[in-house]
């Protein structure tokens, strides 16, 4: 599965760890996560992410 970096912040979004401490269990995917979830860091929405390069 892919990672996914907050471009304002820079938190790196990993499935294989997920959000524990946001309810997102860890192997879930980036795009299996709920729209209304939020970067733990800055706050902001899925929408600011884009994929981490390989």
């Amino acid at each position: 599965m892919k990672k996914y970096i907050c471009e304002p912040c820079g938190y790196e979004y990993d499935p294989a760890i997920g959000d524990p401490d946001g309810g997102i269990a860890p192997g879930t995917a980036f795009e299996d996560i709920p729209d209304d979830w939020v970067c733990p860091v800055c706050g902001l929405g899925k929408d600011v992410f884009v994929p981490a390069e390989d």
